[in-house]
């Protein structure tokens, strides 16, 4: 009941007028970016993140919420009416929802990623304040060999999941790691930062997170540029009849229950259980025939499973500090502008913030239902705009807001630089969270393996810890030599099973 009481709370904070406004600001700002095609809510939350930095801290975050969701609410517009979807969670919808779109039913495909999306970031939300606690309560028994073996799996299973190689997932890890390490060590010593002054204190992580997905990702569009605006599918205004309710109702709640679990493991994010929600419809639907022409229910489970994905990723980043996708650790940057470190003691000092970041996560929920069903033919005009003219936009703005961090020249040189940096990434097909991540968990991997060894004297038997790290590592060895196991031992049982 405590946490419930802290709840109460949190939303008397956010429910004042200007923190109302704000927290609409931040709805109407996320959506309109998100629904811009080619930007997925990591790439929303990072562009944006400069526009909260001169706030203080509880109206920055309630902006941030806004916006965090918001950008999740935009990609299905897109990926509905152009089938081009921001990011990968959005493929599944793209699949069914165009097809609905092209068949005159724009209105209903939107509708139900709205209302689905609206059912899913609620009830996980709910979840997201039922469990976090309970995990918060765990971390505290943790040590330094526990989270630096917690991070090591974060290391390994973002690069070993994603991307189409793990080759590649490592190779974006290590540029990630060596970005990370620039400044002045725990020691007192400069690494890699070839006698210039202005790296002594580091990169920081914004300047980080907007060259690399901000810019890398308007360079890239840039190279493939096409000079007129995409073609959009006219939309009435979003409705749902009766048969189309009936229809979605249950994929809602199957797609949130896929959703939050595979939210908060590591690298699990929302391309799984998206899938995994597809198929479970296309498995149960009455009317099969109709998937891969516009089934409802191939948009309205998706949906609700990426969503309900997003709030799962809050649980470890909020309880533990580890980002398990890409909006995640950018979310993560947002707290380090601040000096907040996300954690096991993040609820026990800044308790009034987090249960207000919670509470608007569900007023910004109900907000974009209001303004989604609506707004909808509105937001479809943004997608417009010609391309030439947003991604100028976009580096204007990444400039302005890399420049605002620390007002040195010198970040607008590092920002161009790591702009190139995810040019190049995705040129060679580098997944970009692996590099995210390093950058941002490196030095607190570093931090705690230093702690593990001096309490050991130095000795290696001091990363190894309790029960807990030797899980961990375990499941390391499982993750690193799951290709070879599957080759040698699980293929031939298989193949002996079915001869014999």
């Amino acid at each position: 009941m405590d946490n419930f009481g802290h709840l109460l709370d949190g939303f008397a904070n956010v429910l004042t007028p200007m923190n109302l406004l704000i927290a609409l600001l931040g709805v109407t700002i996320g959506t309109a970016v998100g629904v811009l095609p080619g930007i997925g809510p990591a790439m929303t939350v990072a562009l944006l993140l400069p526009v909260t930095y001169g706030m203080e801290p509880t109206q920055a975050f309630i902006m941030f919420a806004g916006i965090f969701y918001g950008g999740m609410y935009g990609g299905s517009t897109t990926s509905i009416l152009l089938n081009t979807p921001g990011e990968s969670s959005s493929v599944v919808t793209a699949i069914e929802g165009n097809k609905m779109a092209k068949a005159g039913r724009a209105a209903q495909a939107l509708a139900t990623a709205a209302i689905g999306s609206f059912v899913a970031g609620t009830i996980a939300t709910l979840l997201l304040v039922v469990v976090t606690p309970p995990v918060v309560a765990f971390a505290i028994s943790l040590g330094a060999p526990d989270y630096f073996a917690l991070m090591l799996l974060s290391f390994v299973a973002v690069t070993a999941v994603l991307g189409a190689s793990r080759v590649r997932g490592f190779a974006s890890l290590l540029i990630g790691l060596a970005i990370g390490v620039i400044g002045i060590d725990q020691t007192g010593q400069q690494r890699l930062t070839f006698g210039i002054p202005q790296l002594a204190d580091g990169i920081d992580v914004v300047v980080v997170a907007v060259g690399i997905f901000a810019v890398g990702e308007a360079l890239w569009i840039a190279a493939h540029l096409r000079r007129k605006a995409a073609e959009v599918i006219p939309v009435g205004r979003p409705w749902m009849g009766r048969q189309d309710w009936k229809r979605s109702w249950k994929p809602w709640l199957r797609g949130t229950a896929y959703g939050f679990p595979f939210g908060a493991l590591p690298a699990g994010g929302a391309e799984i259980p998206t899938f995994l929600s597809y198929a479970t419809e296309k498995k149960l639907s009455k009317h099969p025939e109709e998937f891969g022409k516009g089934a409802i229910e191939g948009v309205a489970g998706p949906e609700a499973a990426n969503n309900a994905s997003a709030a799962g990723t809050l649980v470890p980043m909020l309880a533990i500090g580890l980002p398990t996708n890409a909006t995640a650790a950018v979310m993560l940057a947002a707290f380090q502008q601040y000096g907040i470190q996300p954690g096991p003691l993040l609820f026990e000092r800044e308790s009034g913030l987090v249960w207000t970041l919670i509470a608007s996560l569900f007023v910004g929920n109900l907000l974009l239902l209001v303004l989604n069903l609506p707004l909808a033919p509105a937001w479809a005009r943004l997608l417009r705009v010609p391309r030439p003219y947003l991604y100028a936009g976009i580096i204007f703005f990444a400039s302005m807001g890399a420049y605002a961090v620390n007002a040195q020249p010198f970040d607008l040189f590092l920002l161009l630089t790591l702009g190139l940096i995810g040019f190049g990434m995705r040129r060679f097909g580098l997944p970009i969270l692996p590099l995210i991540v390093g950058v941002i968990l490196g030095p607190r991997a570093e931090l705690q393996g230093r702690r593990a060894l001096q309490l050991a004297g130095g000795d290696l038997s001091g990363l190894l810890g309790g029960w807990v790290s030797w899980l961990i590592y375990a499941t390391v060895l499982v993750v690193l030599l799951w290709p070879l196991l599957g080759r040698f031992l699980v293929r031939p049982l298989r193949e002996r099973l079915v001869t014999g």
